[in-house]
């Protein structure tokens, strides 16, 4: 397997910004996501067995995130008509 060098931005980094679609389609950007404490970001799809395992104590983290100002998104990079099952519904 090949090593590559890691592309990871320093931790603090400012996160890019994006304007994505939320589940009812309105979009929605970095800046008017975040709470005044912060925003966590998640990349997780709908069809993943790891994140059906965690799926209540995501919710229960980003109920007690919330209560501390820091938001909760999650992005599914994957294409819908490639895996229906991480559509929006």
């Amino acid at each position: 397997m090949a090593r590559t060098e890691s592309t990871m931005l320093p931790l603090g980094t400012l996160a890019p910004d994006f304007n994505l679609p939320d589940a009812d389609g309105k979009a929605v950007s970095r800046d008017a996501a975040k709470g005044p404490n912060g925003l966590l970001v998640l990349f997780l799809c709908n069809h993943c067995p790891y994140v059906k395992a965690i799926e209540d104590r995501l919710i229960q983290l980003a109920t007690e995130l919330k209560q501390q100002g820091v938001h909760v998104v999650g992005i599914c990079s994957n294409d819908a008509e490639e895996c229906p099952e991480d559509s929006f519904e």
